[in-house]
């Protein structure tokens, strides 16, 4: 039993200094996206994406950003809570709707924080977003959203194996997918992307302990 607590007091304090770090990260990037215009890595990252630029790509990287987008977002989480909770699975729902309070801390951070869109005379601009510009909002809740499916279907033991997959993929994909659709349209620079990710990993590091503290034989 001893070895036992000691592991987990090990994890947990390997847990906490991960997150630590990852607050000081994000709050040093933000303070540097604060005080400073664009950077050369934002424009120069902007300029690589975007350097590629066809019909097919650009309605590609269009239905990437789709889900992230308002309802769309909110009736996907929605969603997978109601067939988590129609499977008898009420933890893995109620975790599922708690990914919502991403969109919280983005909004409130882009109002912090204020920082401008790319603008036309420096990038072309695919998609006109309304909100400010850092964090991204859609790569935070794509982090978080899409994260704790991967950290649910993986603690299920009872799902059918290649739905498993196919859920962890699809969550895999759109969560690498998503700052690169960001920048490609032109509603973000690097930056933005990158405080959403670290912003997401936090939170879901936070939500994935607590879920997994929880879980039952059962599963």
């Amino acid at each position: 039993m001893s070895v036992l607590n000691d592991f987990l007091k090990n994890k947990t304090r390997m847990l906490f200094g991960i997150i630590t770090t990852l607050i000081v990260g994000f709050i040093s990037l933000s303070y540097f996206v604060l005080i400073t215009p664009p950077s050369y890595i934002d424009m120069h990252i902007s300029e690589e994406i975007q350097e590629r630029q066809n019909g097919t790509l650009e309605a590609i990287m269009k239905l990437v950003s789709w889900f992230g987008n308002l309802p769309q977002s909110l009736v996907i989480v929605i969603f997978a809570a109601i067939l988590f909770f129609l499977f008898k699975l009420k933890r893995e729902a109620i975790f599922t709707l708690l990914t919502l309070l991403s969109g919280v801390f983005s909004s409130s951070l882009k109002l912090l924080i204020g920082r401008p869109r790319p603008t036309e005379n420096l990038v072309r601009i695919i998609e006109k977003a309304k909100q400010q510009s850092y964090p991204s909002g859609h790569t935070l809740f794509y982090t978080v959203f899409f994260g704790f499916l991967i950290i649910a279907m993986g603690n299920l033991k009872h799902v059918n194996k290649v739905l498993k997959f196919a859920v962890i993929s699809f969550s895999a994909g759109m969560i690498f997918l998503i700052p690169i659709s960001r920048v490609y349209l032109g509603a973000h620079w690097f930056t933005d992307v990158l405080g959403g990710f670290i912003l997401g990993i936090v939170y879901l590091f936070i939500l994935g302990y607590i879920y997994l503290g929880l879980k039952t034989p059962t599963q």
